[in-house]
């Protein structure tokens, strides 16, 4: 009796696997005749096709995407896809990336709108700025204002720590406006008078013409040590012949870095570096006033004398611009550093 159970047993589990495979088919089928298709084209804004653009597919109930590239015709086509929303995103090198959704029916051929690519706007970050000669331009007109008293020039200190190099031509137009202001007549005037009062350059004689030599000679001094020191070498070494204000840290602090300064200098890179241009200027002017300084004022000893002499007097003149001249001049440029 087991043996026909089982006999009757065999042959209808074969029935049911036949049964399931056939009801497997059947859906199968009934899918094949639920699925539609999804065409289009793309092109560009001139109608020209666009062929490798990517057109990914993806639908609503989060079933695997597909992708497909356009072809040289700029179609596309999806085949085999399950009815409902789906989603198109079209992209390619050099355009603005598209989407278009839809809906598909059962069975249906979908022929999607030709899709016009726009070409991609790049956005480009500008930033906007000034060009360092523009930037010295504007302290150099505030440099200007600086005035001891309100009166006296002095152009040649900055109070700006990273100012802007000057080029060249500014260097010169510094040191021409220094030359030809009013009060610089005045006061190499003056110092002609105290001059001839103590009999200094004795060679000149006094005297109406005495007065005339030594305001000559004076305004030849300050002309030459003017344009030598402040245009001429600064501009061949590449060096800023200004005095940087430090106007910070201690006393002791600040009075080191006058002593430095007189024998150091910025250039036009930024960095701190031996005055070679200051020393040779000063050599260089006490060379052209040998020229027409009387003769017991003359001869190579006395140039490099009064060049040593003008070191110091560098020292001494950068000390007064530490410490005394910030307070006696009323038009200070912005972002100046306070003094302790």
């Amino acid at each position: 009796m087991g043996l026909a159970i089982l006999l009757w047993c065999a042959p209808r589990t074969e029935a049911q696997a036949q049964g399931q495979q056939t009801a497997s088919s059947s859906e199968q089928k009934s899918e094949q005749r639920l699925a539609g298709s999804i065409t289009g084209v793309i092109v560009d804004r001139s109608g020209a096709a666009v062929s490798g653009a990517q057109v990914k597919l993806k639908r609503d109930d989060r079933s695997p995407g597909q992708d497909v590239l356009s072809g040289d015709d700029g179609q596309f086509s999806f085949a085999g896809v399950a009815p409902g929303p789906f989603h198109l995103t079209i992209s390619s090198v050099g355009f603005a990336t598209q989407t278009f959704s839809g809906n598909l029916g059962l069975g249906e051929s979908y022929a999607v709108p030709q899709i016009a690519l726009a070409v991609a706007t790049n956005v480009t970050e500008v930033k906007v700025v000034a060009p360092r000669e523009e930037v010295a331009e504007v302290e150099i007109k505030e440099q200007e204002k600086q005035r001891i008293f309100g009166v006296i020039p002095n152009f040649y200190i900055s109070y700006i720590p990273n100012a802007a190099p000057l080029t060249s031509k500014q260097k010169f137009e510094l040191a021409w406006k220094s030359s030809i202001d009013p009060v610089t007549f005045v006061i190499v005037g003056a110092t002609a008078g105290i001059q001839q009062a103590t009999n200094g350059l004795s060679g000149y004689g006094q005297g109406a013409e005495g007065y005339a030599k030594r305001y000559g000679a004076g305004y030849g001094d300050f002309l030459s040590s003017t344009f030598m020191g402040g245009a001429v070498f600064p501009s061949l070494m590449k060096q800023d012949p200004r005095y940087f204000y430090k106007g910070t840290g201690s006393v002791r602090s600040r009075i080191l870095y006058v002593i430095a300064t007189s024998v150091v200098c910025k250039g036009d890179n930024g960095h701190w570096q031996a005055c070679y241009s200051g020393i040779l200027g000063s050599l260089a002017s006490g060379a052209i006033s040998d020229v027409y300084h009387p003769d017991n004022n003359r001869g190579a000893a006395v140039v490099f004398e009064n060049a040593a002499i003008g070191l110091g007097e560098t020292a001494a003149v950068n000390l007064f611009q530490e410490f005394v001249v910030r307070k006696l001049t009323p038009n200070l440029p912005k972002h100046t550093p306070s003094t302790p």
